[in-house]
């Protein structure tokens, strides 16, 4: 059994981001629901518990809320935001509205001989968010940190292992934040940080074989990361057992079909065994006419799974469909916290009721994906491939606005095409002239097709055409991201060459927006 910490959701936009910190620290976690029943708690026996933020007030009659008996289990218990307003209140702490809401950056005073705060500066900038506020710490707790206007930003009862902590950790705004959830999990919890890529893969190959037997697997491979590392891991640990079907449904980046096949195909390195389907114009019907988002990913999620049915009955028989989820998948989908359904993943969300197979095997289900990568790396599996920009599921379904069509696809592919030639190519260029990776340098970016069609004039004629959408951000765990700066001369090139090159363009727009409020993708 591997040491975990537990997150339980209250509807925060960071439960993601609090987990991945943990995990960042070496220490194994997992998001719960707040309607997760305390038996279930128990049942895990988890190291710690971690309650996220959210946008409730908790002393409102139908605000989430938790049984008083969690703070009763002897098990440390650290509050965050909502969470920690939540702690006081059931504890007979006072929480109301606060005179003076801080929201940002916040120079927060701490007391050091707090096993929290431990070798933290005794004055250091937190990021806050809320509208309520702890005016009385819970009897027994004593105050550890403030501001200017909070008075409680932190407070603890050492002895009954509870914390309580205003501001996000989690986030990167806060200058020592992944110092105290650190302090959390080893000065309070008493971890030991069994959390290793090189452990995890070891322990997936040997439950892989436990479970497969002699039986067939059925591999869902896209190319991009996630299932490739998942091919990776698969063919370590079964070899020809696992068949995988790369499904190529016309939504594929410019010429990734045949690159996929180039690395995984019979030519490739990969002791497996490999089936590509041109499904392009079956796609392309289906999602004729189709314009909403979510339904088009419930479609290309089902499609997905019909082929792979078709495929298994062509190869005989096959136990077990294997496919490259991964936890941001599950818990994006609402299957794994509380937050709202942001989007359904074709991996998760469109599977069908009934699957011609004995079981499903999921074995990157648990990871972030930078963890993810780091498997691969594990795996042996080449750095230019583990390195790939992620590339959704649904494919360039998520990056044409509106209704799909043939030639659609072929503008976004050529558009994204020349955009990430020539940002690659500026990238290149800085790094021989600086010796250094440029300080705009994204870690994605790619052109998507907007529902919008304007007039424009080329060669003295009118024209009514589309708009290509340009997106570039910056993150570091892709929960939170941010636009990139690319120069504007990289930019103008771009536009140039889109609307010179690229039949039925006539507008090029660079996406600015941060996530949150905006997502990576488009749609």
């Amino acid at each position: 059994m591997r040491e975990t910490v537990i997150v339980i959701d209250f509807g925060g936009q960071y439960n993601q981001l609090v987990a991945r910190r943990v995990r960042e620290a070496g220490v194994y976690c997992e998001i719960y629901s707040y309607k997760t029943d305390i038996e279930k708690i128990k049942e895990m026996n988890p190291k710690g518990i971690i309650l996220t933020g959210g946008p409730n007030s908790c002393y409102e009659d139908d605000s989430p809320t938790y049984t008083k008996e969690l703070f009763e289990l002897g098990i440390p218990v650290l509050g965050l935001c909502y969470g920690a307003q939540l702690m006081q209140h059931i504890l007979g702490g006072t929480v109301e509205k606060a005179p003076v809401r801080e929201y940002g950056k916040t120079e927060t005073f701490f007391d050091n001989s707090s096993k929290l705060f431990t070798d933290i500066p005794e004055k250091s900038v937190t990021w806050m968010s809320h509208f309520d506020y702890i005016k009385e710490a819970a009897p027994g707790f004593k105050v550890s940190a403030h501001t200017k206007d909070c008075p409680v930003a932190a407070a603890e009862d050492e002895e009954k292992k509870l914390y309580a902590i205003q501001f996000h950790p989690e986030v990167l705004h806060t200058e020592h934040g992944k110092e105290i959830l650190s302090n959390y999990v080893y000065n309070v919890c008493e971890c030991k940080g069994d959390w290793k890529m090189d452990t995890f893969v070891e322990e997936s190959i040997k439950a892989i074989r436990e479970k497969v037997g002699d039986g067939k697997v059925l591999l869902a491979l896209s190319g991009g990361v996630d299932s490739s590392v998942a091919a990776g891991l698969l063919s370590k640990a079964i070899g020809k057992q696992l068949t995988c079907v790369f499904v190529d449904h016309g939504l594929l980046r410019k010429n990734e079909g045949d690159e996929v096949e180039e690395i995984f195909g019979p030519n490739g390195n990969y002791d497996l065994n490999f089936i590509r389907v041109n499904a392009q114009q079956r796609y392309y019907d289906k999602l004729s006419g189709v314009s909403e988002p979510e339904n088009k990913r419930k479609i290309i999620g089902e499609e997905f799974i019909r082929v792979f049915e078709e495929e298994a009955n062509k190869i005989g028989a096959v136990d077990f469909l294997a496919q490259g989820t991964i936890y941001p998948d599950v818990v994006e989908s609402g299957l794994g916290g509380e937050s709202a359904v942001i989007k359904s993943h074709h991996n998760v969300g469109g599977l069908p009721d009934t699957v011609d197979f004995k079981d499903i095997i999921e074995p990157l289900r648990d990871l972030f994906k930078d963890e993810v990568r780091k498997a691969g790396l594990e795996l042996g599996l080449p750095e230019y491939l583990v390195f790939r920009q992620p590339f959704p599921g649904p494919g360039l379904g998520v990056r044409i606005v509106g209704e799909i069509t043939e030639d659609k696809v072929r503008i976004v592919q050529d558009a994204d095409f020349i955009y990430r030639e020539e940002v690659d190519n500026a990238l290149k260029a800085y790094k021989e002239a600086n010796g250094k990776e440029a300080d705009w340098k994204p870690d994605q970016y790619f052109a998507a097709l907007t529902n919008m069609q304007s007039v424009g004039v080329m060669g003295d004629e009118r024209t009514y055409d589309f708009a290509v959408c340009l997106r570039a951000v910056k993150t570091i765990d892709f929960m939170t991201a941010e636009s990139s700066e690319i120069p504007y001369e990289v930019l103008n090139k771009v536009m140039t060459r889109i609307i010179n090159e690229v039949k039925g363009v006539n507008r090029v727009m660079y996406d600015l927006t941060s996530k949150p409020p905006g997502t990576i993708e488009i749609e």
